[in-house]
């Protein structure tokens, strides 16, 4: 089923009964491996949800800013940041990503997941033009597999989804790095994989993931 991932929509979601489990998750793994050796800086958590990798980055020494368009993500984000002791290293911002513009470049720009209300590619195409010069831009989505949805995936915020995003939502390593220009960008990391985690009553889920880390060269 396809969505308008509208700012109606996410706040539906968050009102809900997947609320809970969206609003508990862990640090993303694939983000832990790619920007755990890099020197800490400001950071942009695209689409943040309950705040999971934006804490996790405060935690490790970064200026977070987090955004994300319901309002009741970023609710549970502060009451989580504030628990893990970096409330003041974490800034939240009520954003329609599709619309938004920081005004600022950052060293981190990274997005886990999010589905604004624009084409997927098209929304990535935004947050890379938020990278400062020298900066990394993360990218961890719902891997497109031709032919169906991506099953068995995250929703935003980390919420499961037995059904997997809609098709639109979904994206691969090389439809994203080929909007990547060679001369501006260098691309670190361009992989799909998949991995398994407790889904819905505990019944295990394959999450079939893309992951893109580009510096930016100018």
């Amino acid at each position: 089923m396809e969505h308008t991932f509208d700012t109606e929509y996410w706040d539906q979601i968050w009102g809900g009964e997947r609320a809970q489990s969206m609003g508990s998750g862990a640090a993303n793994p694939h983000l832990v491996r790619e920007v755990g050796d890099l020197t800490p800086g400001t950071a942009l958590e695209a689409g943040c949800g309950a705040g999971a990798e934006a804490i996790w980055l405060a935690t490790r020494g970064w200026q977070v800013t987090g955004a994300d368009i319901a309002a009741g993500a970023l609710d549970r984000a502060a009451e989580r940041a504030a628990d893990a002791g970096v409330g003041d290293r974490v800034e939240w911002v009520r954003a329609d990503l599709s619309t938004w513009e920081p005004g600022i470049g950052y060293g981190l720009v990274t997005t886990h997941y999010a589905h604004p209300a624009i084409p997927q590619l098209e929304f990535y195409d935004r947050i890379a033009g938020w990278v400062a010069p020298g900066g990394t831009l993360l990218i961890v989505g719902h891997l497109h597999q031709s032919g169906h949805g991506s099953g068995g995936g995250h929703g935003h915020g980390h919420g499961h989804n037995a059904d997997g995003p809609p098709e639109s939502a979904s994206a691969t390593a090389v439809t994203i790095t080929e909007r990547l220009d060679r001369d501006r960008w260098e691309v670190v990391t361009a992989e799909e994989s998949h991995r398994t985690m407790p889904g819905p009553g505990g019944k295990e889920t394959t999450i079939h993931d893309v992951v893109v880390r580009a510096i930016r060269r100018r």
